[in-house]
């Protein structure tokens, strides 16, 4: 290990207890910037008279965000410090989220939802590299609590928008909400920038995304992190639709979905610490793979019987999201290596993952039904569970840099 590499001092008990807090706020803010627009959607589009065009790039910000944002986070981590980082996307987010809820022109709500996702994007990108600095020997534990923590996030996102909106005057109080809980984030943030030390930026080695690009670990880490994604937004998009043509109710419908979402907040937690205690994790992505299988098969084959059986199949897998957060963690050595892998892998992936529910959707509409849906799911299967076969071998980042790769 090089000079540039060495670990920092330990942290003292008051300053793990902090990072803890900051860590589970800043998990539980993750995701209400972008999955608390869906639910009041038509609201939104009623008041701002927007169009279908305005419409489709709202829904489509958080993936934009996601990987442009999350591309230029481990530079800025570089140029400003982790912490200083974390707490500027977070007093970002909470402006977006706020500012939003106020105006009435169209362009500057989609400017406004832009600057709050974007501090979700390189909170996202931040958060294995923090755990990785902070908790080096606690990898699996810590992923699992901020990964568990932001499956909370989401679920409460999606569930008590409406029900905000409906009792506190409209889709503004809906969409604001969420503003309030993200600047509660920012005070532990503020006790940590101290840890960004004047000479961090020359005592940590830079690791740029484009050294990560030229290494098969990363395309393979992308790879996964982007199929898992793909099959997380079709689900997540397009299933309450499977169900309706399957003969379901609205209520029903929802019901099920809400069971493949529920499932992963307990899986949050167990998935990565299982993860975390094991030197190859395959016979773990073997499971999770299988679970998806089976309850793609079942929706397949019988739809309306045993489709709560079928949901909670498809929402055990779905918990390949956390097994690959884990993984950014322990497929690196150090901090840098973490951000810029974290930064890659993201990235790149979302990048795929846009793809998923426009792919299925076209495929619904040209076969006018979810067989053929359901099998290019299947096959789609396979690419991830190679590439997560791959990245589940013990490997670390540093081992496919060269000593150039690693320069400040």
């Amino acid at each position: 290990m090089t000079s540039h590499e060495a670990d920092p001092p330990p942290d003292s008990r008051g300053t793990r207890v902090l990072v803890v807090i900051g860590i589970v706020l800043l998990a539980f803010n993750l995701r209400p910037a972008a999955v608390s627009v869906g639910p009041v959607l038509i609201e939104i589009s009623q008041d701002l008279q927007l169009t279908g065009v305005q419409s489709g790039l709202l829904t489509s910000l958080p993936v934009l965000a996601f990987a442009c944002f999350g591309a230029l986070t481990p530079q800025l981590g570089h140029a400003i410090g982790p912490h200083r980082l974390t707490l500027i996307a977070l007093v970002a987010a909470a402006a977006g989220l706020f500012g939003r809820s106020l105006v009435g022109n169209t362009w500057v709500f989609l400017g406004l939802s832009l600057l709050g996702l974007s501090g979700m994007a390189v909170a996202n990108v931040l958060m294995p590299s923090l755990v990785k600095r902070h908790f080096p020997n606690r990898i699996g534990l810590m992923t699992a609590v901020y990964s568990t923590t932001l499956a909370v996030g989401l679920t409460a996102a999606s569930v008590l928008t409406v029900p905000i909106a409906a009792n506190f005057g409209g889709w503004r109080w809906g969409l604001g909400a969420w503003a309030a809980l993200a600047a509660i984030a920012i005070a532990p943030w503020i006790g940590l920038i101290a840890h960004d030390r004047p000479d961090a930026a020359e005592s940590e080695a830079r690791i740029r995304l484009s050294a990560i690009a030229r290494t098969r670990l990363g395309w393979t880490m992308a790879l996964f992190f982007g199929m898992q994604s793909f099959q997380a937004y079709v689900v997540f998009g397009w299933f309450p639709n499977l169900y309706r043509a399957a003969g379901f109710s609205a209520a029903d419908a929802g019901l099920l979905l809400g069971l493949i979402t529920g499932i992963s907040i307990p899986l949050s937690f167990i998935v990565p610490a299982v993860a975390g205690r094991l030197t190859n994790q395959l016979p773990l992505l073997i499971t999770l793979v299988a679970c998806y299988v089976f309850g793609y098969l079942g929706l397949l084959f019988a739809p309306s019987q045993a489709a709560v059986w079928w949901a909670l199949l498809v929402g055990i897998g779905t918990s390949t999201f956390p097994m690959i957060l884990v993984l950014i963690g322990l497929r690196a050595r150090t901090a840098a290596g973490t951000s810029a892998l974290s930064g890659f892998t993201q990235s790149v992936g979302y990048l795929i993952a846009a793809t998923g529910p426009f792919l299925i959707g076209l495929l619904h509409d040209l076969t006018d039904g979810w067989t053929v849906p359901l099998v290019v799911l299947l096959v789609l299967l396979v690419p991830l569970f190679w590439a997560g076969a791959m990245v589940s071998r013990p490997d670390a980042i540093e081992d496919h840099l060269t000593t150039a790769d690693r320069g400040i």
